[in-house]
């Protein structure tokens, strides 16, 4: 595997893991880094996702990175910048992380392989696309941006 097929490999694995939020979350391309034999992709999500649903959100994450077999390395429960760690099957590192407002990040790096160049990601964000630095989140949510917790399943009846 080059570097440029193991980008296309990170960027499905990131697609996939944001294919499981429900609803839906707005997300834009942030950067793409290559060492000498890896690379490695970033994601900002612009959806604002409020205190007390960031642990709804991971908790999916979590959910879907077990049921495909990935190993989940490191959790930080932090209440302000909660993160993920995880290694794939076949020996990607992913990470969802929170930072400053909330905003929630994904990264996947790659194992080390063969030195190609690597191309922008193909797929375009299902939000806004940045140039330049990118906003703190700016998107709102009924679901994901609400500012209660979600009600447990015994509360509704």
């Amino acid at each position: 595997m080059d570097m440029q097929a193991a980008a296309e490999h990170a960027d499905g694995m990131f697609y996939a893991t944001v294919g499981e939020v429900k609803p839906e979350v707005a997300w834009t391309h942030r950067a793409t880094t290559t060492g000498r034999c890896d690379v490695s992709r970033y994601w900002a999500v612009m959806t604002v996702i409020s205190e007390q649903r960031r642990g709804n959100f991971l908790g999916v994450v979590e959910r879907f990175w077990k049921a495909n077999d990935y190993r989940i390395g490191t959790v930080n429960p932090s209440k302000d910048l909660p993160t993920i760690i995880a290694t794939s099957p076949d020996g990607f590192g992913i990470r969802v992380s929170f930072g400053y407002k909330g905003q929630a990040f994904f990264e996947v790096t790659t194992p080390c392989v063969d030195e190609s160049e690597v191309a922008p990601p193909t797929k375009a964000a299902n939000g806004r696309a940045y140039e330049g630095k990118i906003p703190t989140p700016n998107v709102r949510s009924d679901f994901w941006s609400a500012a209660s917790p979600v009600p447990s399943p015994s509360a509704s009846g």
